[in-house]
């Protein structure tokens, strides 16, 4: 089966192409903003286009804006090569990425979460998931954070705060690394994983 996979969740902006689970073809770039505008042209970039059977996305949290965009293009490439779009979070592939870095290792994933605050998940040997993601202040970060090895974009920032020698990996999510995520990770429900609740308010009904 051919893969596309695309992750654009983060200031960084990926996608590759995997013949089951060997990378055919991949993309990555630091670009902080302007996914909307580099996201097509890199799938583009991709042999055949990026057509494939089979197309998997971040579904955050991260950035609002790059999640959607994210979907936006799965959705709409699935629907035109009439493939089957699945979703997966993104703190999953962080893991499974020190994972594979430092196999048998659980991991504390941080990262950045705006308002100054971070994105925390806990995750056994084998990007297992131990708690749900959440957006926490330094300080909660810091408590929250159950193990020695800390990765993501935060990882140095956590790892420097609690001061006790904690090994940190720096690093983003990037979907050439997607073939490391286990099936049970994917849904078929594309809903965006905010991590957060909404920044605007409905306004209040008057009495």
């Amino acid at each position: 089966m051919i893969t596309l996979a695309i992750d654009c969740a983060t200031e960084a902006c990926s996608v590759a192409l995997f013949d089951e689970t060997k990378l055919v073809d991949g993309r990555f770039d630091t670009i902080g903003r302007g996914h909307a505008e580099r996201l097509v042209p890199m799938i583009a970039e991709l042999p055949d286009k990026g057509r494939a059977e089979r197309i998997l996305v971040s579904l955050g949290p991260g950035s609002f804006t790059g999640v959607r965009i994210g979907l936006a293009a799965a959705r709409a490439l699935g629907l035109a090569w009439q493939a089957q779009v699945l979703g997966y979070p993104t703190l999953t592939l962080v893991a499974a990425m020190a994972d594979a870095k430092l196999p048998d290792t659980p991991v504390t994933v941080c990262m950045n979460g705006g308002h100054g605050e971070y994105f925390v998940q806990n995750f056994a040997s084998g990007a297992e998931v131990q708690d749900n993601v959440r957006s926490l202040p330094p300080a909660d970060a810091a408590a929250a954070c159950r193990h020695a090895t800390i990765a993501g974009n935060r990882a140095d920032a956590l790892a420097e705060q609690l001061g006790d020698g904690r090994l940190a990996l720096d690093m983003l999510p990037d979907a050439r690394a997607a073939h490391l995520l286990d099936e049970s990770h994917f849904t078929t429900a594309l809903a965006p994983v905010y991590g957060r609740a909404p920044d605007a308010r409905l306004p209040q009904a008057r009495a």
